[in-house]
């Protein structure tokens, strides 16, 4: 365990509810909660913008130099500035969401965006959520915990969540994005996600919120009460 900083990496597949947890874990314990997702998806959103070639690495290392993230607490709520731009919701459209895996696949952007975590997590206690958090950002993180839902109910959360921000998509354009995400991100050749072998597995099918919560918080207190023995 580190002895000047504690890091919980929660990872897991796309719409499992691993922000939210993240989120409400880091208020309870007050850490530093920082979404790496969202980094990923701020990176897409300026590719789009600028119309970066994909397949031009010149391009592409040449766009990074020139973006900038930062999270801005906010109330509640976490502000993802692109430049001095808030984009927390906008990143989060589908638009956006239908290149973030091809945009995170590409080897240039992750070697940026963990350097950038792993800078993060240096003198904070943090929890950090993505998808490689626990195997290559932190691989020797504090607590790991690898989130996990059936299909059709991370379907339902992500179709709840894009109607109720006015987004005219259908069921089925939800299910096949969210496959085509799992299939990319777990078969990359640069960080694919997988389960880290000392992670603790959530499936939060049918669990609420509060229950999830409790888990975590449940394997944070065991995890610091054997560090201290």
């Amino acid at each position: 365990m580190n002895n000047s900083n504690f890091i919980i990496a929660i990872d897991g597949f796309s719409s499992c509810g691993k922000s939210t947890v993240a989120k409400a874990l880091a208020k309870e314990l007050q850490f530093v909660f920082i979404d790496s997702g969202a980094m990923y998806r701020a990176v897409t959103l300026y590719f789009i913008r600028n119309h970066v070639d994909l397949n031009s690495e010149v391009s592409i290392v040449q766009a990074l130099e020139n973006i900038h993230i930062d999270f801005v607490p906010n109330g509640e709520k976490v502000q993802i500035l692109l430049n001095d731009e808030d984009v927390s919701e906008e990143i989060r459209l589908m638009y956006v969401s239908e290149f973030v895996s091809e945009v995170s696949a590409i080897k240039a952007v992750r070697q940026a965006m963990v350097a950038q975590q792993q800078k993060l997590g240096r003198s904070k206690n943090i929890v950090m959520d993505g998808r490689d958090i626990g195997t290559t950002v932190f691989p020797h993180a504090d607590l790991k915990i690898f989130m996990t839902a059936s299909p059709n109910v991370r379907a339902e959360r992500r179709f709840a969540e894009l109607t109720a921000k006015g987004e005219t998509i259908t069921m089925e354009e939800v299910r096949d994005n969210l496959a085509h995400r799992d299939y990319i991100d777990s078969t990359r050749q640069e960080s694919p996600l997988r389960q880290a072998e000392d992670a603790i597995v959530l499936d939060n099918s049918y669990l609420s919120q509060e229950e999830q919560l409790k888990i975590v918080i449940e394997a944070y207190n065991r995890r610091k009460e054997k560090a201290s023995i």
